[in-house]
Formats: C-alpha cells, sequence, structure tokens
C-alpha cells in the first residue's frame, strides 16, 4: 500500500493588504509579506505596521500564517533599526520570520523567541548539515537554494529530524546568481541588491566588447533584439507536483511580492486545486492538467523552466532570450463589495468600457464570462468608459460577482 502523501503549505507572497486578501480567498495556507524595511523587495509597495496588523488579523481570522520577510544581509548601521522592528512585530504576532542573516537571528531569537525562526534562501542553503546547523539554533524551517534538484531535496529530508521544515520556491522568477546573492545592481546603480532594492540588470540587453576596440560592439546574437545573458526563464512545476510531494518538501513557495492581484489568484489558484486533485489522485491530477495550464498562462510571465529541480539546466532550458512578458489577461479590478442595488464596487486598475465582455475569475475555479452594463463613479454618474487607475467605481454586470472576485479581460491572440 502506498504511504500517504503529506499536505505541503502552499505558500503566496502579498505585496499589500489587498492582495493578501486576494491570496487567503484563492487558496493560500500561508503568505509571506514585508515591512516597510529590511526585507529584499525594497521597491514592493509592502506593510505599513497598521496594514500589517489588519493583514494577520484578517489571515488568522481564515486559519492563514503570515510570514514576514527580514532578510537583507545586514550591515552594523541596521541593527537597531532591526532590534526595534522586531519588537513591533512582537506586538504583531506574524507567524514567522524569515531570515538570512546570523546577527539578524540572533536579535530575533533574543527580542521574539515566541515567532518561528525561517532560513531565507539567501543564506544558500544547499546541504542537509546546514539545516541540522539552523534546527541547532532554533530554526523551524530552511528555505532551500533556488540551485537544489529533487534529488538533493530527498537526500536533505533524509537526514534532518522529522520536525524540521524544509520550503522550496516551485513557481516564479528566477535570479541568475547564487541563491540570489548578487552585485550586479550595486555595481551599476549603487543599489544593493542584498539591502533589497535590486534593480533587476540581469534583465538589461547587454553586447561583448573586446579591449583593443573600444566602442565596437561585437556580435553575440540570440535574437534581433539583442543578448540577454543574464536573464533567466520563470520557474514553473506545475506539470510535476507528484514528484515535489514525493521529495518530502513541507512548503511550495510561489515567487512574487511584486505581483499584481491578478497574478496572486491566478497562481495561488491552479496550485491550490493541482495538489489538492494530486493528494486525492494522481489520475486526477493528471486529467485537470490541460485546465492547470491554461490558467498559469493567463498570468503575465516569462517563458517557463523547472530551474535544477532535474539537474544542471542548459543554456537553451534556463536563459530566456528577451526581456518582454506574455500577457493572457488585463486586470480590471478586485471586487470589494458589492451595493444594494447589486453593483460591484471595484478600484479599477486598467481601462475598460460599458458593454465590452470581460470575465469574472472565482476562487472555486470558475471564469464566467459576463458583459459590462453599467459603469457609475463614486457620484453615481454615467461613464462611457474607465480610464484612469485607481478610480473607485460601481459596475453593473451581466452576471453575479462576490467580494474578493477578479475581474479581467482576455487579451487578443492568448489562448
Amino acid at each position: 500500500m502506498k504511504e500517504q502523501r503529506k499536505k505541503p503549505e502552499l505558500l503566496i507572497p502579498a505585496s499589500s493588504l489587498e492582495v493578501l486578501k486576494t491570496a487567503v480567498a484563492f487558496g493560500a495556507d500561508a503568505v509571506y509579506i514585508g515591512g516597510e524595511a529590511f526585507g529584499l523587495r525594497a521597491k514592493a509597495k509592502n506593510f505599513s505596521p497598521e496594514d500589517m496588523k489588519k493583514g494577520i488579523e484578517f489571515a488568522h481570522e481564515h486559519g492563514v500564517r503570515v510570514h514576514v520577510t527580514a532578510n537583507i544581509l545586514a550591515h552594523d548601521r541596521d541593527l537597531e533599526g532591526i532590534r526595534s522592528y522586531f519588537q513591533e512585530l512582537r506586538e504583531l504576532k506574524p507567524d514567522a520570520l524569515i531570515i538570512a542573516d546570523p546577527g539578524v537571528f540572533m536579535l530575533a531569537k533574543e527580542i521574539c523567541p515566541e515567532i518561528e525562526r525561517h532560513i531565507s534562501t539567501q543564506a544558500n542553503n544547499t546541504n542537509y548539515l546546514t539545516w541540522r546547523f539552523w534546527y541547532e539554533q532554533g530554526a523551524k524551517r530552511v528555505v532551500s537554494a533556488r540551485e537544489l534538484s529533487l534529488q538533493e531535496l530527498r537526500e536533505i529530508r533524509r537526514q534532518i529530524p522529522e520536525d524540521m521544515e524544509i520550503e522550496t520556491f516551485i513557481h516564479g522568477a528566477m535570479c541568475i546568481s547564487y541563491s540570489g546573492r548578487c552585485l550586479l545592481s550595486n555595481y551599476f546603480t549603487g543599489r544593493d541588491a542584498n539591502q533589497g532594492a535590486c534593480t533587476h540588470p540581469c534583465r538589461w540587453k547587454y553586447a561583448v566588447m573586446e579591449e583593443s576596440r573600444p566602442g565596437e560592439y561585437l556580435p553575440v546574437y540570440e535574437n534581433e533584439r539583442g543578448t540577454f545573458i543574464f536573464n533567466s526563464k520563470d520557474l514553473c512545476m506545475i506539470e510535476h507536483i507528484p514528484e515535489l510531494l514525493d521529495a518530502g518538501i513541507d512548503s511550495f513557495k510561489i515567487e512574487g511580492r511584486m505581483k499584481t492581484a491578478l497574478y496572486v489568484a491566478a497562481v495561488a489558484r491552479t496550485y491550490r486545486k493541482a495538489i489538492d486533485d494530486c493528494l486525492e489522485s494522481e489520475e486526477l491530477y493528471r486529467s485537470h492538467m490541460d485546465w492547470y495550464k491554461e490558467q498559469i498562462a493567463a498570468c503575465t510571465y516569462r517563458d517557463f523552466t523547472t530551474g535544477f529541480f532535474y539537474g544542471r539546466p542548459d543554456e537553451s532550458a534556463q536563459i530566456y532570450d528577451n526581456n518582454t512578458y506574455r500577457k493572457g489577461y488585463t486586470y480590471l479590478g478586485i471586487v470589494g463589495g458589492v451595493t444594494q442595488e447589486g453593483r460591484v464596487c471595484i478600484e479599477q486598475r486598467n481601462k475598460f468600457s460599458a458593454g465590452e465582455q470581460i470575465e469574472i475569475m472565482k476562487p472555486d475555479g470558475s471564469n464566467p464570462l459576463v458583459t459590462v452594463e453599467e459603469i457609475r463613479d463614486e457620484e453615481g454618474n454615467l461613464m462611457e468608459s474607465a480610464p484612469h487607475p485607481q478610480q473607485k467605481l460601481q459596475v453593473r454586470l451581466s452576471g453575479q460577482a462576490e467580494i474578493y472576485d477578479i475581474l479581467r479581460r482576455k487579451e487578443e491572440g492568448a489562448s
């Protein structure tokens, strides 16, 4: 008889309180967020203390955990601020802190020992002795380096204590530098990736120049737009859930703390269903594969790769030959409420017009096609179209929408 597979945590990123609520509604078991400092996404919206308090309370009311990033590589000048930050977090009661720096880990252990400490992928965690080391220091979980294969993860699971957890990225953007430690941004712009200020120079266009011929760019072609030698494809493991389950990974992590609510909803909903289907039966999971792939393709993404899970990828499997995204759908807004008259209240994100057809993306997996029958502004004035982002609107649709549903429009040419 086959051993019962353990249900992994589905860990979803959130850039704001709105996106956190979306992640919870669309199937997250846990979310990870950043405060206004000491995380590695300084350009993300991030959470004010007030929004973090609301987000933690909302998540906990729905049985969802909240992990807070504090994973910069700290300098002496950062330590007093981190100390004060951890004192604030002790009162807010998140479930875990994600930490890369041993000094920051010591501060967390001293100031808020009741909050779980997880070791960030930035700490370059590539072997089972590293897991054992952090376990002995009091860490509950280690996030694996993205350079590990499934075979290596299986061996780590075999060699570490049963109550020590493995968290692994299974979807999203990949950093070309080892476990995300990069100096390119600091070198080119003075903005340090290891302090949360990465400008993503790995996505830029590059050429080769020979020393004795300054100013002469040598032809290194990947396509007609130039060469993007550092630019990685996005990770996607939606077709490999059984192997991930069999590796003994405790938490399936999605990358994307700078992504929209539409992206978060689509990825969370798809992986939620894929995991649940696979735990019920592998045949059920295989039968829904076309749906999973169709829903993932609805996100904004680069071409996909399985990264290092099956060994070191060759160049064609890893390097993305341009810096553009594929886009299946446009995000129009998230339903914040429904009036007595049946109009949905949204804060608009992209232009749409009365009379056009859009989709209501629902947590249950359905995407009913509806017509925009009427658009009104906050004062109740009729509008032919909604061209201004973040405008608050009331919209009458030909179908029923509920709070946290996503409104989206399928773009021409999307499959």
